[in-house]
């Protein structure tokens, strides 16, 4: 069930940088884990600028391309406590896990063949 048009989904990723970039203060993350979530609050803003759909600002990566991206980061940052050494902290192993799935619910019910992301104009 596609219930999140790409404009929608383009609030949901600035939510998602926001977060990013918040978790460290609000949870105490601390060493990798830290750096790692500012790191991809980073990457994720330049992703969703990048993304042609309503919110993006550039529109050089196509709204499927972004959407496969999703798919493949939401497992790993399952992973990445023990990817990266951190899985002995609960905060951080559970912060990470809840934004993987996050994410990948989000891709399970975002409409990523919706017109509404072609920035292309109409030809007449």
């Amino acid at each position: 069930m596609k219930i999140l048009s790409p404009r929608i989904h383009g609030y949901l990723d600035y939510v998602v940088v926001i977060a990013f970039a918040l978790l460290p203060q609000l949870l105490g993350l601390s060493g990798t884990a830290r750096y790692l979530a500012w790191t991809l609050a980073m990457v994720h803003l330049v992703l969703t600028l990048a993304t042609d759909f309503p919110l993006g600002a550039i529109k050089l990566v196509p709204l499927r391309v972004h959407g496969m991206i999703e798919l493949a980061v939401a497992p790993v940052l399952v992973a990445v406590p023990w990817i990266f050494g951190f899985s002995a902290d609960p905060v951080a192993r559970g912060a990470y896990g809840i934004v993987g799935v996050v994410i990948f619910v989000t891709w399970l019910v975002t409409d990523y063949s919706s017109t509404e992301s072609v920035s292309a104009t109409p030809r007449g």
